[in-house]
């Protein structure tokens, strides 16, 4: 697909992204700001009290970032001015019913206007508390999805999974959906309400033995991975991804809906500039240790191919989808 498409297809568009101070979702919206200033709106959903500290976390921890260089050389003075008409930055949370968005005429404004959802938001820590996880990574997918589902205008819900929901598997795994209470080991009985049962008695359970805070969090980090690997999941993020598809797959109705499965994902390739990542992430810190010298040698067959994909190539990907798949729909 052309560029061009995805620029047409961009213009006059009103995105809402969920997630948007997270690595993927920066580039996302930088790259849409520099290739199509013409786009309408960009809705960013930000897990913030209010809107000042929504607008602040915005410019401190989006457009402060040196990411967003080549778009202020590009606009100079004039991206302030575009900042300011074009990304409204919406303090929300999306473990809550209506995306956590208290004031009601932008939820109103939102549901008339945007076109396209895009949800980014997730918690990517492999052992992460099973409760955190599930209400993130889960039931917010849902609760984005039934947001979408009362846009007037929608053509497209994106949801970014991993391709590691299929687990552990080798050799060529196709991209099917997962279906309600499919499980990666054959195992029966796995039902995502039960899932949110078992959290919440766990969480009374501990409440009544007056558990500390730091407890509480050892169980609910100990609770995921024996949820995940009972059904053949090896972690809880992976096996909350997995739910989330199949709850989305399964309330979806007439709602287009792609699902983005990346590796992965390191730093920038070409756009806006090759190499710029935030923080040390992932496989990062191979890289970091041997630049530094501290890594020499590496051991691993020189004929694999390793699991990487360059975070602007996703958001590549992604808007390839998002006109593709939104065409599609009309």
């Amino acid at each position: 697909m052309e560029l061009g498409s995805v620029i047409q297809f961009l213009e006059n568009r009103t995105i809402l992204v969920t997630g948007a101070t997270g690595f993927l979702a920066k580039i996302f919206v930088e790259k849409i700001l520099r290739v199509q200033p013409n786009v309408k709106k960009l809705y960013l959903l930000l897990r913030a009290a209010d809107t000042k500290s929504a607008t602040q976390r915005l410019h401190n921890e989006v457009i402060a970032k040196d990411l967003f260089r080549v778009l202020k050389e590009k606009m100079g003075a004039n991206l302030n001015s575009l900042i300011s008409v074009k990304v409204t930055p919406v303090a929300g949370d999306i473990t809550c019913e209506n995306l956590g968005v208290k004031d009601s005429n932008l939820v109103e404004e939102m549901w008339k206007e945007v076109d396209v959802v895009v949800n980014l938001a997730a918690t990517t820590n492999f052992d992460e508390r099973y409760d955190v996880a599930l209400a993130i990574n889960t039931v917010g997918a849902v609760h984005v999805l039934n947001f979408a589902k009362k846009c007037a205008k929608i053509k497209l819900l994106l949801h970014v999974s991993t391709a590691y929901v299929s687990g552990e598997r080798e050799g060529l795994i196709l991209e099917n959906p997962y279906y309600l209470g499919e499980t990666l080991n054959g195992t029966s009985g796995l039902d995502i309400e039960a899932e949110k049962q078992v959290v919440e008695t766990r969480l009374n359970e501990l409440q009544d033995e007056n558990a500390t805070e730091k407890s509480i969090t050892s169980a609910m980090k100990d609770l995921g991975l024996q949820r995940a690997r009972q059904y053949g999941w090896p972690n809880t993020y992976v096996f909350t991804k997995a739910m989330a598809e199949m709850e989305l797959g399964h309330l979806k109705e007439n709602l287009p809906l792609v699902i983005i499965r990346p590796t992965i994902i390191t730093s920038t390739y070409k756009e806006p500039f090759p190499g710029w990542v935030e923080g040390v992430r992932t496989i990062d810190s191979l890289a970091v240790g041997y630049g530094k010298g501290r890594i020499t040698c590496f051991l691993g067959d020189p004929k694999s191919i390793a699991d990487l994909i360059p975070a602007d190539m996703v958001v590549n990907a992604m808007m390839v989808a998002m006109v593709a798949h939104a065409n599609e729909a009309l």
